[in-house]
């Protein structure tokens, strides 16, 4: 019996051990083993810009929603026809120019998702101009775009006008959430992590109304009516950000055809420098009247509606020089924090990416690739010098070597990038799989899924609960073992 009994007890014992191992083994899970699967979430954004209007579908896993909010872009897709302002004279054709877009767009998010997803418009500086011009007009655009989008089976949350300095700092948001600057994971650390502050990017957006230049400046005394504060992931980020309303390409080609004409001593014929040699343009005066930018009065020009032939005579030199006229440098007398018309900028400061139309328009002429800048003078020059039979194409040839003497005033004269600093200047559309832009920046805050603290755990998995469960269980039957264990001996 006190054999058996001891037999019982070693067992019983045993038994104990191997189940106190078990749970030690369980206890020491990490929180990572046990993984739910993610639920994807959608977003869409239409940019409605002034020449054009885009609609991007971006996706991201749920899980990572409050922390990092890895967006990925699912669609773009271009919406055919002008900028929703051209509709100003029948805005319902506004709301109609975006169905087709939106019907892709139903295609690629999963029926059971869509009135989940949060959709928005925002309108940039066409529809700025249009404001100025006739703010009913602009009103009556934004209720038929609304109405259309409220059609669909989505989550809409409005369409609106967005300022010039917001467009910029929502890019600026952009570029550095995709080119990781505000955050990155550390597998190693198995944390988040912030990179060091000299990789935060500027930004540089140039569209057909307006331009935008944003970056953060080196501790330098900020004119606080151009400052844009963020608290990102911890941390506060004063940026400057400043947009030129009537300096996009499409109005400084305006612009600068009203200047020429002004100047001309011929009332029917004019010499346009930057249009190729033969190349001519008939254009109505009565066009200028169409938008604020050119609609000023001017002693010098009686707008009527009279026709005027631009005659081209690709001179590079002679370019450059009258679209210099364009910009009011002598307001900001000998002062190097000022770019034009007396506007305050601190020196420009680390990487910038250049986008949109400065993308465009260097692509084009092959100059993306980090070319020098005196390579980048030499080609421009070159290419205006070309007659129109050398480089047909009715489209947007006759205005590349205006756009690109354009871009080096702006960023030259203006924002005054110099030989060295030139270098840190990237011509590019895309980070990763997703388009450069405002537009996810603009998701990304109304989202909140920029979260203003330092991201937490990195989700996406749960605490082990199961081996919790089992733990829990094996040390109550360690228990009960040891009471039974307690009464055979009593």
């Amino acid at each position: 019996m006190f054999a058996n009994k001891k037999h019982f007890t070693s067992a019983i014992v045993g038994a104990l051990i191997a189940l106190s191992i078990i749970a030690l083994v369980l206890s020491l899970v990490r929180i990572e083993d046990v993984t739910l699967p993610p639920t994807v979430k959608y977003g869409m954004v239409f940019d409605a810009g002034s020449s054009h209007t885009s609609l991007f579908v971006y996706e991201w896993d749920s899980d990572k929603e409050n922390d990092t909010g890895v967006v990925s872009q699912n669609l773009s897709c271009d919406v055919q026809g002008q900028g929703i302002s051209s509709y100003a004279n029948d805005p319902p054709k506004a709301g109609d120019s975006l169905r087709e877009c939106l019907d892709k767009a139903m295609k690629v998010v999963p029926a059971g998702k869509q009135r989940d997803v949060p959709a928005y418009l925002g309108a940039t500086a066409g529809m700025r101009l249009l404001r100025e011009q006739n703010s009913s007009a602009a009103d009556q655009v934004l209720a038929e775009v609304t109405k259309t989008m409220q059609e669909y089976p989505m989550a809409f949350k409005g369409a609106q006008i967005l300022t010039g300095e917001e467009e910029g700092a929502y890019g600026w948001i952009t570029i550095n959430y995709l080119l990781e600057s505000f955050t990155k994971y550390s597998p190693k650390a198995h944390a988040w992590v912030r990179p060091e502050a000299a990789n935060i990017f500027g930004a540089l957006d140039l569209g057909g109304a307006s331009t935008q230049i944003s970056f953060m400046p080196e501790n330098s005394v900020m004119n606080w009516n151009e400052t844009s504060k963020f608290t990102l992931y911890g941390y506060s980020y004063n940026i400057y950000t400043h947009s030129y309303l009537c300096y996009g390409q499409n109005e400084m080609l305006k612009r600068l055809a009203k200047e020429l004409i002004v100047e001309s001593s011929s009332s029917t014929q004019v010499d346009h420098p930057c249009y190729p040699k033969d190349y001519n343009e008939t254009i109505s005066l009565s066009s200028f009247r169409t938008s604020p930018c050119t609609n000023q009065s001017d002693p010098r020009l009686i707008l009527g509606d009279r026709n005027v032939t631009l005659e081209g005579r690709g001179n590079a030199s002679g370019c450059l020089a009258a679209i210099k006229k364009l910009f009011n440098f002598s307001a900001c007398g000998q002062r190097q924090d000022c770019t034009f018309d007396s506007v305050y900028q601190p020196p420009v400061r680390g990487q910038f990416i250049a986008f949109s139309a400065f993308y465009y328009n260097f692509k084009f002429l092959n100059l993306t690739k980090g070319q020098s800048l005196a390579t980048v003078r030499e080609t421009i020059e070159h290419f205006c010098a070309r007659s129109w039979e050398n480089v047909q194409n009715p489209e947007r040839l006759p205005k590349y070597c205006a756009n690109a003497n354009y871009i080096l005033t702006l960023l030259l004269d203006a924002y005054k990038f110099n030989e060295t600093s030139w270098n840190n200047i990237f011509f590019q559309m895309k980070a990763g799989s997703a388009d450069v832009g405002w537009t996810l920046g603009y998701m990304l805050n109304l989202t909140n899924m920029i979260p203003a603290e330092p991201p937490a755990r990195v989700k996406g998995h749960i605490p082990s609960l199961w081996a919790a469960a089992i733990t829990f269980i094996i040390l109550t039957l360690a228990l009960g073992l040891a009471a039974l264990l307690l009464l055979l001996w009593v």
